[in-house]
Formats: structure tokens, C-alpha cells, sequence
């Protein structure tokens, strides 16, 4: 039997390296495939999906009609000196940034980040020459999130007294052939104030004074001039996706301007009633109830209070 060959051949041994190696590829593969499926999950950034829709901008324009003449002077830095907004600051000045703190779910650095934007957009949506005159509006658009942009198209492209389409409740527009910027600055004052809505989402309330020197649209560097009021109440939402990209929802904007005539249309352009102008009779444009899309048409009387003494 000694001299017979074995019935059971052995197998040559193992090659324990490779063995080893084809176990640790397992094992890190098994690492990446996890730590993929954890960043999917804690990603910083709300996916598209996982955002919360963005609601419409609903505006409301109020034009301010005056009692009686709308005074002016040559100069006007002593209009400004003889109103109400004599001691308000000039440009971006009179929109300072509160002081702020986290919430929480929102560190301090994210709250400054939505009060600078607010700001911003503020600054470009009030302040620019470009702006106001109504030669463009690419500034103001820039900082609108993505899902607002085609309400914010429509309104510029066909504006309408709707609550939902006029230009001028995106923007201070003032209409170039009824008047044109003129003194030393605009000025402003005003207050924000920021809070957490929900854990995604902050909301900015904005409420400030704009005053414009104007002077009649191609008329003599001496004419008289005469100021305008706008008073823009503006609230803003902002996730993380607008923190990170520097853009912002805007909410609702409710805006009171004047001296301005009832009877004009204040969508597409605010049209001020300049030095020695009065109002025309006649109310503002009418209002269908059965319309379910019509915006009310509102109008105020500018209080003597808020013009300059001459």
C-alpha cells in the first residue's frame, strides 16, 4: 500500500496575498458606497426636489395724490432741507444692516448673509440710475431666484395692474419722458429685520423712505425741481440654495409713492406730478368683481405734511 499513490490529491496551497488584497478592495469599496449613500443624505444643499415651491410675488402700488400744487424751488437741497427727510441719509447709507444673531437653524454668518442680499438688492432695486430711469433692469433681475424669474419677465415685458405683473413692484421706474433725476443723492431710511420662518428658510421684512429730486424730462438745468416719495414695504424669503447663490424670493411688495395723479396707470412706470402740478380729477381705474384676477385699484391723498415748506 506504501508504494501506491494517494487517492486524494492535495491542492496546492493558497496564495495568501492575493487573498488579503481582493479583501481590502471588497472592504473599500464597501467604504466608498457607503460614505456615497451619507453625503446623499446629509448633502448641505436642499436639492431641487426638496424644495419648498416658490410662491409668487404679490404687489400692491398706491399712488399719492397731493391737495394741491406740488412745490418746488431751484435748488434741491433746500427741498430736502425743509421736508420730512432732511435728516435721512444719503443712498445706500440710509439702509444700514441691523445687528444680528443665529436662530435656530441658521448660524450668524447665514442671518448677515440674508440681510447683505436683501440690502443689495435694495441698493439696485432703488438706487440705480439705470434703474430708475427705466433703461433697464438686469441688475434687480440678477438677484431674483431662478423660479420668480418668468413672473419678473412677464411684468417688464407686459406689465399689467393685475397684483402680480407690474414693473414697478419690482423696482423704483420712474417714466423718462415725465421726469429725470436731479440734486445731490437720494434719500433714504428705513429699517430690516430678519427671523427664521421654518427650519429652511429665513424672511427678511424691509420698510424704507426713498425721496428723489426731479426735475421736468428735458427741461433746463435750472427748472424748478420738486421731490418724490416712495415708500416700499418689501418681504423676502431666502433657503440655502439663495444664501449660497446670493439671490432672494420676493414675497409681497406693498408701495405708496407720491405726489402721483389717481387716474394714471402706476404699473408700468411711476409718473410723478412735478413742480406747480396738480392732480386731475378723477379716481383710479376701475375694478371688476367679476374678474377673479383683477387687483383692486387703490389711491391715496398725499398729507401736506410730507411735501417740502416753500
Amino acid at each position: 500500500m506504501a508504494d501506491h499513490t494517494p487517492a486524494v490529491r492535495r491542492r496546492p496551497p493558497l496564495h495568501r496575498g492575493l487573498t488579503r488584497q481582493v479583501l481590502i478592495l471588497v472592504v473599500l469599496i464597501a467604504i466608498a458606497f457607503g460614505t456615497a449613500i451619507y453625503m446623499g443624505v446629509r448633502h448641505p444643499y436642499s436639492s431641487p426636489q426638496g424644495r419648498r415651491s416658490v410662491e409668487p410675488l404679490r404687489m400692491t402700488i398706491i399712488p399719492l395724490a397731493p391737495q394741491g400744487k406740488v412745490p418746488g424751488a431751484p435748488d434741491a437741497a433746500s427741498l430736502f432741507a425743509r421736508s420730512p427727510a432732511a435728516p435721512f441719509a444719503v443712498g445706500a447709507e440710509g439702509i444700514p444692516l441691523p445687528a444680528s444673531r443665529s436662530t435656530a437653524h441658521f448660524s450668524d454668518s447665514q442671518v448677515v448673509t440674508a440681510l447683505t442680499t436683501v440690502k443689495d438688492y435694495l441698493v439696485r432695486s432703488s438706487l440705480y440710475p439705470e434703474v430708475l430711469s427705466g433703461r433697464e433692469a438686469s441688475a434687480a433681475r440678477a438677484m431674483v431666484d431662478s423660479e420668480q424669474l418668468a413672473q419678473f419677465d412677464r411684468s417688464f415685458d407686459h406689465p399689467a395692474a393685475d397684483g402680480r405683473h407690474a414693473p414697478t413692484g419690482w423696482v423704483v421706474r420712474i417714466d423718462p419722458a415725465r421726469a429725470r433725476l436731479t440734486g445731490d443723492g437720494v434719500r433714504v431710511s428705513g429699517s430690516l429685520r430678519a427671523a427664521e420662518t421654518d427650519p429652511a428658510t429665513l424672511e427678511v421684512t424691509a420698510d424704507h423712505t426713498f425721496v428723489y429730486a426731479l426735475r421736468p424730462a428735458g427741461a433746463a438745468a435750472d427748472a424748478p425741481a420738486s421731490l418724490f416719495t416712495v415708500r416700499r414695504e418689501l418681504a423676502f424669503r431666502l433657503d440655502n440654495d439663495d444664501l449660497r447663490t446670493h439671490q432672494l424670493q420676493l414675497v409681497t411688495s406693498y408701495v405708496q409713492a407720491g405726489p402721483l395723479a389717481c387716474a394714471e396707470d402706476s404699473s408700468a412706470y411711476l409718473r410723478p406730478l412735478l413742480s406747480g402740478q396738480t392732480a386731475k380729477s378723477g379716481g383710479p381705474a376701475g375694478t371688476d368683481p367679476y374678474d377673479p384676477d383683477s387687483a383692486t385699484a387703490l389711491c391715496g391723498t398725499l398729507s401736506t405734511k410730507a411735501q417740502p415748506s416753500v
